[in-house]
């Protein structure tokens, strides 16, 4: 509606205001901005132009970088507030191309903070390295691009060495709590969604040690 995007309110509401308005205080510009409700009970958001993927697709190094420098701007930006309990930052938990606002060709902004809750970085990270970087189908880049777009990532966010060492155990993780959230959900397309995340997960796993020795990290954990 004009300027602004106009929002069911639901049991994430409270938290994800709380969320919006915090990043705007320490001046984060990748997110909308909260404004209220109207008078049909409805949160008040502001519009951010540009372009938002509606598939998953490979994407070039440039735009991985920036998508993972994205992400740490908004953990940086949540670090040390009320809203993140006893975890060090508030994860996005959805940060996939999906839910980024592209200009230029570039991710500028993350939308959709539904599933913002208090969390390990590595949580959201390993999100983003799966969705951004690994597939397993056929018409994908070879893994070997894969791994090297996964290093592109750790860089972007900036991840030390210990980081880097449970990236990939942090993928099999989101992908297997993604498969086993699907199983659960009652919406028709869910079956074939939750296999394709098995099959994420069982590609992951397969290529692992291309993985992690992309990351310029030894074997470390098994999952």
């Amino acid at each position: 509606m004009g300027d602004t995007v106009r929002r069911p309110i639901g049991s994430h509401s409270e938290f994800t205001a709380a969320l919006l308005r915090l990043l705007e205080e320490r001046g984060f510009d990748g997110a909308p901005r909260h404004l209220g409700t109207d008078a049909a009970g409805r949160d008040i958001l502001s519009f951010l132009d540009g372009e938002v993927p509606a598939r998953f697709r490979p994407w070039a190094d440039d735009q991985v970088h920036a998508a993972a420098a994205l992400l740490r701007r908004f953990h940086d930006a949540t670090r040390g507030s009320r809203l993140t309990g006893p975890d060090p930052v508030v994860c996005h938990h959805d940060p996939g191309p999906n839910n980024t606002v592209f200009r230029a060709e570039l991710p500028v902004a993350l939308i959709d903070f539904d599933l913002a809750a208090p969390g390990e970085p590595l949580e959201d990270v390993g999100y983003l390295a799966w969705t951004w970087c690994v597939s397993s189908k056929d018409s994908a880049p070879s893994p070997d691009v894969q791994a090297h777009q996964l290093w592109i990532a750790a860089d972007g966010y900036g991840l030390d060495r210990e980081q880097r060492q449970g990236l990939v155990d942090a993928m099999l993780e989101r992908q297997e709590r993604n498969a086993r959230w699907w199983a659960a959900c009652t919406e028709p397309a869910a079956p074939e969604r939750a296999a394709w995340s098995w099959r994420e997960h069982a590609f992951t796993r397969a290529h692992r040690e291309r993985f992690t020795a992309g990351l310029g990290v030894d074997g470390g954990g098994r999952r």
